[in-house]
């Protein structure tokens, strides 16, 4: 081994040394208003500069690899800088470029005008409370394992239950619970980006988004644009790139828990028709059997994009993602009760889900209009029982068939017309739903020789339901008084023909508007108020008690924000911002079994909805948050952010009580530093305060925990402690290699490298004897079902966990 070792090595140092260190770069530049290609725009990267041809395409080749900072200018156009912009040997990077017509006034032949900084997020319809990362951030981030639902958890307001439930991405913003977030991915909603999603929310232990697809990232908090529904605590907006028009090419990515290819290239010899596909296929269940874990999640996924130039002023896309995911159990070689409790309180699980769809985008006089059709489907199978493995697994106590499936079309138009910008639009979606469920949600309750005093909880019912979705919109903005003030306003309604209210649009009209002011140069105060409303997730629309939908009068949810803020842009590529912010909820479902919002779940794996509910809970979210960001320049690049925030959710008593996202505090600092010789250093600290906790009822607990296999919360209690606060930190360290038409990063990441505690919620179980195999009586006799003779016991686990992983991508 160690010869085979020093021969490899020795073969890539000949091989770096022989190596023809040159990489190209090509692409794209349009008109972001109008989408129209900008002819003659001068790009320079210091070393060479050249000008787009008349289509307003470019391509440059022999360049020295490495990292560079990229300048597009011309007559009538903010400059775009665009800051490590990596060109290596193995791939050709290709850029879409949009630049906005410059808003001063043209002097003779010279243009006065500030550049466009890419450090700069803020547009005239969200001018505040909007973020983009790039690829390369998202690739870079320590701890981020490529994953964007993790790596956007450095930025403002952005939180999530990492230190609670187990690693996942649930994305927290400002409060909000998981599901009050949208996700579109080049103007098409995708409903489900992560693997094993709770149906009902959002979140997952992995995402599902292959990072080689993706150019940037936005993510929007607050004053959205009118086009996006369900939206009511942010945007994610998705910008794919286009598959490369030259060559084909692509990359490999393997590390210890997963290997995902992806290709890319012309389908044409004209270089009209590109592609991009890729495939992933997960390796935990091989990592959780080493480390004698008893679950085994499985999953693959896989994505597409297929893009065809019909004209100068026709574009046709094609996408597609999808997943399936397995979740099953397996017999650890050493029983532990903390093991035990894993294997009984969990269900297997089943999903696979997609989304694909077609969009048209043409270019028309002072704008362009989109027309997008797509379908998304989700399949989601529980299983539970009392003893998961068996032999005999005892009593079922969950089985769920679930499916939802929604088809859209989508249409808007876009335009500037004397300095007035303004869009329009309508969407259109049918939507199937059904839901076969059997639930025990308490157990009998028996006397000691196991008769049964009070029956069993439960659920049990088939639904099926067909509805549709209307929803239309306008935004309209414009700048005055020499382009110092900007102000931007848009009105959204929506309705559906399956609830009692749904044919009201005055139900649902939703107005929104927002302000910029110039202060000073750099220097801007912005402003925003706006309503924003949400469908009841279809789980709780198909709830049924016999053959009665329960929950048919439920109402769309409505969340208003008012937010100010003060943005500092010091240089191209440093910006500072400050912002206050306050969310009020109202019709906030609450569940009739057990008096909560629902707002207060969704952190885990359990279905959120599956009940009988009233829309009438309240809630609100508020605080301010500083943000402070370096773009890489000169080899280093960080973010700093920090916020302060308050949530609280009513239940059924009316009273105000922390929700269970009440962090209060977090802070991020991320940071970089590219070394000499292709090595980069990365390094990311979290910090967040400790969340609400509920205690168990003791009384529920000891009867309900052999049949469902867990404790039962005491909802009296709710969010009445707190977990310890939380803390960790991610290392990253990358090597790249750059050979003739191959590059070769290997990259190690640790995260939580110095070991800090995880602060966990006490797990209520029962006491077991020293070899695991039973449990431990107060009678010395066999337990019983009812828990009488139990002895209650709490497991406390606050351990550290530290993930190494070691990985390499070939690009080629």
């Amino acid at each position: 081994m160690k010869i085979s070792f020093i021969i490899a090595f020795w073969m890539l140092s000949i091989l770096t040394l022989n190596a023809q260190k040159t990489g190209s770069i090509s692409g794209n530049i349009i008109s972001k208003t109008e989408q129209k290609p900008i002819a003659s725009v001068s790009i320079d990267l210091g070393a060479k500069k050249l000008v787009s041809d008349s289509l307003g395409r470019f391509r440059i080749t022999q360049l020295s690899t490495g990292s560079y900072t990229i300048r597009f200018s011309a007559i009538g156009y903010n400059t775009v800088t665009l800051f490590n912009i990596l060109i290596s040997s193995g791939n050709e990077n290709n850029l879409n470029i949009e630049m906005e017509p410059s808003i001063t006034e043209l002097k003779s032949v010279t243009v006065v005008s500030g550049g466009r900084k890419t450090v700069k997020a803020a547009t005239l319809e969200t001018p505040l409370s909007v973020q983009r990362l790039t690829t390369e951030e998202i690739k870079r981030n320590p701890g981020g394992n490529f994953d964007i639902s993790r790596v956007i958890q450095s930025l403002p307001g952005v939180g999530g239950t990492a230190s609670t439930a187990g690693f996942r991405n649930d994305i927290i913003i400002r409060g909000g619970a998981p599901n009050e977030n949208v996700y579109y991915l080049d103007g098409i909603e995708v409903p489900v980006i992560n693997h094993f999603a709770t149906q009902g929310s959002a979140g997952g232990p992995a995402g599902i988004l292959n990072v080689s697809f993706i150019e940037d990232v936005k993510l929007s908090t607050t004053a959205f644009d009118a086009r996006f529904d369900n939206a009511l605590s942010s945007v994610f907006e998705f910008k794919q790139k286009k598959g490369n028009a030259n060559r084909l090419q692509g990359n490999v990515r393997l590390s210890a828990t997963e290997l995902a290819t992806t290709l890319e290239g012309p389908l044409s010899s004209s270089g009209k028709t590109t592609f991009l596909a890729s495939a992933r296929r997960s390796y935990l269940q091989l990592l959780f059997k080493a480390i004698d874990l008893p679950i085994r999640p499985n999953y693959w996924d896989f994505q597409y994009k297929i893009t065809h130039q019909i004209d100068n002023k026709t574009t046709l896309s094609f996408l597609g993602v999808g997943a399936i995911d397995e979740f099953s159990f397996a017999a650890p070689k050493k029983a532990t009760p903390e093991k035990l409790y894993i294997l009984n309180s969990n269900p297997s699980i089943q999903q696979w889900n997609y989304t694909v769809g077609l969009s048209v985008k043409k270019l028309i006089q002072n704008g362009y209009w989109n027309i997008s059709l797509s379908r998304n489907d989700f399949s989601n199978q529980n299983e539970k029982f009392e003893n998961n493995l068996g032999p005999i697994k005892g009593t079922q106590t969950l089985d769920v068939n679930s499916k939802e499936t929604e088809n859209k079309l989508r249409f808007d138009v876009n335009k500037n017309s004397n300095g007035w910008k303004y869009s329009f639009g309508a969407d259109v979606q049918l939507v199937h739903y059904e839901n076969q469920t059997f639930q025990i949600t308490k157990a009998a309750i028996t006397d000691n020789s196991g008769n049964i005093l009070v029956p069993a909880q439960t659920f049990n019912y088939h639904t099926s339901i067909n509805f549709s979705k209307l929803g239309l919109f306008a935004q309209v903005g414009e700048r005055f008084f020499e382009n110092r003030f900007g102000i931007s306003a848009g009105i959204r309604t929506d309705l559906n023909s399956f609830t009692s209210n749904g044919g009201n649009p005055l139900a649902t009209l939703s107005p929104r508007i927002s302000m910029s002011y110039v202060l000073a140069d750099r220097w801007t105060l912005n402003g925003s108020i706006g309503s924003y409303s949400k469908i009841p997730p279809y789980t709780i629309l198909g709830f049924q008690n016999g053959q009665q939908f329960q929950n048919k009068d439920a109402r769309y949810m409505n969340s208003t924000h008012y937010v100010i803020g003060l943005e500092h842009l010091k240089s191209e590529s440093t910006r500072f911002t400050l912002e206050g912010f306050y969310k009020q909820y109202s019709n906030v479902p609450v569940s009739l079994q057990n008096g909560i919002s629902l707002s207060n779940l969704g952190g885990d794996a359990a279905i959120l909805g599956n009940e009988p509910v009233v829309t009438n809970g309240k809630g609100r979210a508020f605080g301010f948050e500083f943000f402070a960001q370096q773009k890489l320049t000169k080899r280093f690049f960080g973010i700093v952010s920090y916020t302060f925030f308050r949530s609280e959710y009513t239940n059924a008593d009316g009273k105000y009580t922390a929700s269970s996202w009440d962090n209060k505090h977090l802070l991020n600092f991320t940071m970089g530093y590219q070394f000499p010789g292709n090595w980069e250093l990365g390094l990311k600290f979290r910090y967040q305060g400790g969340v609400p906790n509920t205690p168990y009822n003791e009384m529920l607990s000891r009867t309900n925990y052999l049949t469902l296999g867990s404790g039962s919360l005491d909802y009296t209690q709710i969010n009445t402690s707190r977990l310890k606060n939380f803390n960790a930190s991610d290392i990253r360290i990358d090597k790249k290699w750059n050979f003739r038409k191959t590059t070769l990063d290997l990259y190690f990441d640790i995260t939580n490298w110095y070991l800090a505690k995880n602060p966990a919620a006490p797990i209520y179980t029962f006491k077991r004897n020293a070899d695991n195999t039973s449990f431990l009586t107060t009678d010395g006799q066999s337990i019983k079902q009812n828990g009488s003779n139990a002895i209650p016991y709490y497991l406390i686990n606050e351990d550290a966990t530290v993930t190494p992983t070691i990985g390499f991508i070939i690009e080629f």
